[in-house]
């Protein structure tokens, strides 16, 4: 009976604990639903949810542009001095999509946009550079043979043309206007695939990221996350309007390709090299007679400024035009008619965008006191005067005519490469002491392997200028000046 009645009472006991467990976890189980009713219902993600008006619609920007974009092919020969370049100096390399095309032809590719109904096309000129054919093939698969009209490696650009009427083109837009974190489009041939149009945003503007190798170079690039890839250079970068804002020129990457940053050249500078190229057969660069610098908070400190805003004017060429207009060593320049300049890069774009004889208004602070200026700005030589097509500016001042050395002369003097000075005249190289038969083989510690390479280096520079070679005789030599 014991045995009995303990088998009773643990069964009733199992059966309550049973009973009372399932009561509690099940209200749980009905609170927890009761909590989930209570929120906010969800939507499924194919359901749009969205106001319409609110949300940027990329399709009619990118419908205008790629009808404008064009694919760009070039051959180069396999021994000339762009392919060394190509391979061994040039900032661009990568930005190609290139290969050996047989034993002595290089090809490449990239891309350019359309700006007139008659075939005109702007590119960089590192796309063009140097290149035996030029292949253009439109959007509607219609293939040109192209020639180029004109090109300034300062700005890294190109102007080519094709025979044909009737064509779609682009519109300008005011790159001045663009603002950062503003959408935009990139469009041209990554890795050959046309047509391509990638979307990103404004990321900075005035971008110096010293990939022209020269002081003398113009570098005010919008910077962009928009993906630009080899083939891309040339390419448009566009608003959400489709107007043209500026010309992909390169990309910041460790691997070749694209890594979150491409950089554009702005429409305000490519409207004004386009427009010379085709009114004058070149670039007519204005210059204000000052070296200046940026502001940072060392010079500040040395200089004892208490603002880091504007660009420090660190000399003045006597009887330049700054000099003329009453400008000084030590002075700021804060605004270039009316608008705020706060480096280097903005100071440089402002006057590519102004030809010789222009009139600026320059707002300078000096002791603390705002003052404006006004510079009529000069060519190279210190005149007014747009030069004419094909004017040597960097020659002509230096005062010589070049001769590049031949292969005996190389062999005996025991050197690479260099350019022989004959018919010295007065001039820069007569004034800081070169004899004839001097041989340059650098200017500024680049090589100077051809005569084109003297005005490559001198034709816009301002300043301290080192040459360095050797004569005849084998004296080696260095000789400093300013230009």
């Amino acid at each position: 009976m014991k045995r009995f009645f303990l088998t009773v009472g643990i069964a009733a006991v199992t059966s309550l604990v049973t009973v009372f467990a399932f009561r509690y976890f099940d209200r749980k189980n009905y609170n927890v639903q009761t909590y989930f009713n209570n929120q906010i219902p969800v939507q499924r993600a194919s359901l749009n949810s969205f106001i319409p008006g609110n949300t940027t619609d990329f399709t009619e920007a990118a419908e205008k542009t790629i009808q404008t974009v064009v694919h760009i092919k070039t051959q180069y020969n396999y021994k000339n001095s762009y392919y060394d370049q190509f391979f061994g100096y040039d900032p661009f390399f990568n930005f190609f999509n290139q290969r050996p095309y047989g034993n002595n032809v290089l090809m490449a590719s990239g891309s350019g946009v359309l700006i007139s109904e008659n075939g005109y096309i702007v590119t960089n000129n590192h796309v063009v550079s140097d290149a035996t054919e030029i292949e253009v093939t439109l959007n509607d698969k219609r293939t040109y043979t192209a020639t180029v009209v004109g090109s300034d490696k300062g700005t890294d650009l190109a102007l080519i043309k094709i025979e044909e009427t009737g064509l779609p083109f682009i519109s300008y837009g005011n790159s001045d206007d663009v603002r950062i974190g503003e959408w935009v489009l990139a469009v041209g041939n990554p890795f050959n695939l046309t047509s391509t149009v990638t979307a990103g945003i404004v990321s900075a503007k005035a971008r110096d990221i010293n990939i022209l190798g020269d002081n003398t170079t113009v570098e005010s690039f919008i910077q962009t996350d928009a993906a630009v890839n080899p083939g891309n250079s040339g390419g448009a970068l566009v608003n959400t309007k489709g107007e043209l804002i500026g010309i992909n020129a390169a990309i910041a990457t460790n691997t070749g390709s694209y890594t979150g940053y491409s950089f554009a050249i702005p429409s305000n500078i490519v409207r004004k090299v386009i427009a010379d190229i085709l009114e004058f057969g070149q670039v007519q660069r204005a210059f204000m007679g000052i070296n200046f610098s940026d502001i940072d908070s060392k010079l500040a400190k040395t200089m004892g400024l208490k603002d880091l805003k504007g660009v420090y004017v660190s000399s003045v060429y006597e009887d330049g035009a700054s000099f003329k207009a009453g400008i000084k060593q030590g002075d700021i320049i804060t605004k270039i008619n009316g608008i705020p300049v706060n480096s280097q890069s903005e100071l440089k774009e402002m006057l590519i965008r102004q030809r010789p004889g222009d009139k600026i208004e320059v707002s300078i602070l000096r002791d603390e006191t705002e003052n404006n200026y006004s510079v009529v700005l000069e060519n190279r030589e210190g005149t007014t005067a747009v030069l004419a097509p094909g004017a040597s500016t960097g020659k002509k001042a230096l005062g010589a005519t070049f001769t590049e050395i031949s292969r005996e002369e190389k062999n005996k003097l025991g050197i690479e490469y260099g350019v022989k000075v004959t018919k010295l005249e007065k001039g820069k190289l007569w004034s800081a002491g070169i004899k004839d038969n001097f041989i340059i083989t650098s200017i500024d510690n680049k090589p100077v392997k051809s005569v084109d390479d003297i005005d490559k280096y001198l034709g816009n520079k301002q300043g301290g200028t080192l040459i360095e070679g050797v004569y005849t005789n084998g004296m080696q030599a260095y000789y400093a000046f300013g230009m």
